[in-house]
């Protein structure tokens, strides 16, 4: 449970809106991070802007970023 209240869904902006809806097609609800990153909508952007900068640089395979991800979870204690 995170100590930080995130935002409620469906009161953010459209951008916010749209990241937080294909979260949910794709996780079952958007991200918990996500939710905590959006209280402040620049950091958010800054944080999507990584996020894709990685994916689309082509330079860490699509299953080896979701291991890295998963492993970094478990070490955080992270039921991910």
């Amino acid at each position: 449970m995170a100590r930080v209240d995130g935002v409620n869904p469906s009161e953010v902006d459209s951008y916010t809106k749209h990241v937080f809806d294909a979260q949910e097609r794709e996780w079952g609800a958007p991200l918990l991070n996500h939710l905590l990153y959006a209280r402040r909508p620049t950091i958010f952007r800054g944080v999507r802007g990584m996020w894709t900068g990685i994916e689309t640089s082509g330079l860490i395979d699509a299953r080896l970023q979701a291991l890295i991800n998963r492993r970094v979870a478990s070490i955080n204690g992270c039921e991910f």
